[in-house]
């Protein structure tokens, strides 16, 4: 089995991550339980909605850094979370990068919106730093050390 690591040790470069999120707290501590846990990415952040979608649908942009995967705030300034889900997988070249969305919103409205929207999963926020780590765990299982990740149009992989 290969996973999104083994697969892009042959590009000579790590995972990288879209943070999208607008609270410095939050993204810091999603950093630090990635790099606890040793995970081999780079990351970007963008911290509203706006620029995210310049970061991944910008042509000048997107050729300098293309994210493998995505980790997607709902409650976003300029433009929401929801919108940037629903722009990325409208374009034929971005839909296929996994949107993970991380929300604390408990709202099942929000939910089946995020998920008919494509997004790959939805995970509330926790609350602990030990939850977190928890859940950053999971997700660095499954996300790095298992999946492959598809190859997408413009970006290294592609």
């Amino acid at each position: 089995m290969v996973s999104a690591w083994e697969d892009l040790q042959d590009y000579g470069r790590d995972i990288r991550i879209l943070i999208i999120e607008d609270n410095p707290g939050d993204v810091r501590l999603l950093k630090d339980a990635l790099k606890e846990l040793k995970a081999p990415v780079e990351f970007r952040v963008a911290s509203d909605g706006a620029e995210a979608l310049r970061i991944i649908l910008d042509n000048r942009e997107s050729e300098a850094w293309q994210p493998d995967l995505i980790f997607l705030d709902l409650n976003l300034p300029k433009i929401g979370g929801h919108e940037v889900l629903a722009r990325l997988k409208a374009d034929p070249q971005k839909r296929l990068i996994p949107v993970i969305v991380l929300s604390s919103s408990r709202a099942e409205a929000d939910v089946n919106r995020a998920y008919d929207a494509h997004a790959n999963a939805y995970i509330r926020k926790p609350t602990s730093l030990d939850d977190l780590t928890r859940a950053v765990k999971g997700l660095k299982a499954f996300w790095i050390d298992t999946v492959r990740l598809p190859k997408v149009p413009g970006g290294v992989h592609g």
